[in-house]
């Protein structure tokens, strides 16, 4: 009889608690700026902090509290005068204390001089880069954002940032000047 009474008085508990957390959840819910939403979706989800934030929604969050649009060297002009029409402000030059634009890089690791040691699987935002302690290294192209953020941890600096080729796999349409958003107008480098 002590167990069965154990079982209900837990059961009893768990459906109160789950009760209170669920009110909680809606009482209690912060809806989030759609400002920063829609800036988040413009910047290029790179994540490579270039721009002095740790990441493209941070630095999103600062737009939309007032911050410069052009810090974003992965995003580039393109980037800069899409954020300046959203944003309603003019359209500056990319700002030069934070980066170049350039054309598209990934990285790559000379595997014959890699130890293993993981520092820049460690270092990389979007876990592009495959292996295992004392193991050799490998970057995955398509999902490389080339934030350049593994080149500096690795102690035998066998990463290189090497421009990426333009194929029929990595060449994309750019449909956004498209008024229905199906006709393609200009390739996206």
């Amino acid at each position: 009889m002590s167990i069965s009474f154990a079982v209900i008085t837990i059961g009893v508990l768990a459906v109160i608690f789950g009760l209170i957390l669920g009110y909680a959840s809606i009482r209690f819910h912060v809806e989030g700026d759609p400002l920063v939403d829609q800036i988040d979706e413009i910047l290029p989800q790179t994540q490579c902090g270039q721009c002095g934030y740790p990441g493209c929604k941070p630095y999103a969050e600062a737009i939309a509290n007032g911050d410069d649009i052009n810090k974003c060297p992965p995003g580039g002009e393109s980037t800069i005068k899409k954020l300046a029409d959203l944003m309603g402000v003019e359209a500056k030059p990319l700002d030069a204390a934070h980066g170049e634009e350039d054309s598209k890089k990934v990285a790559f690791i000379r595997e014959d001089e890699c130890i293993g040691c993981t520092k820049c699987i460690q270092a990389c935002p979007v876990d592009a880069i495959l292996g295992a302690a004392k193991h050799m290294h490998t970057v995955i192209t398509d999902e490389c954002t080339g934030c350049d953020l593994c080149v500096d941890p690795c102690p035998v600096d066998c990463i290189d940032m090497v421009p990426l080729v333009q194929t029929t796999s990595t060449w994309n349409w750019d449909f956004s000047a498209s008024p229905k958003g199906d006709i393609p107008i200009k390739m996206v480098s």
